[in-house]
């Protein structure tokens, strides 16, 4: 099956106290990133490359240190490639429509 090639964006905020707190990113259960959050007052935007078969993806963020701290993450949206994020929040892949170049 073909693949495409999706970029995809959203906003992660966080508040915390105490020690840096970490998070991680998963797109249908697998990991695609951990971070330690060392800001304050600033939002990260997280950028997810997925070379995947047409479908729908579901992005997650988990909180690893969540005695001092909460996550938040907000307007995920496609930056490049056939995606669309769906009704239900998750990265809807298609295979685009090719031109006929044989004329």
């Amino acid at each position: 099956m073909q693949t495409e090639f999706v970029i995809a964006t959203c906003n992660v905020y966080c508040k915390w106290s105490g020690p840096h707190p970490r998070y991680r990113c998963y797109v249908n259960n697998e990991l695609f990133s951990e971070r330690t959050w060392i800001w304050n007052d600033v939002y990260l935007e997280e950028n997810l490359q997925i070379q995947a078969a047409p479908g729908k993806y579901t992005v997650r963020f988990e909180l690893l240190d969540t005695e001092h701290a909460s996550i938040k993450v907000r307007n995920l949206r496609i930056l490049t490639g056939p995606g669309v994020i769906a009704p239900d929040g998750q990265v809807q892949i298609y295979t685009p429509e090719r031109t006929n170049e044989s004329s």
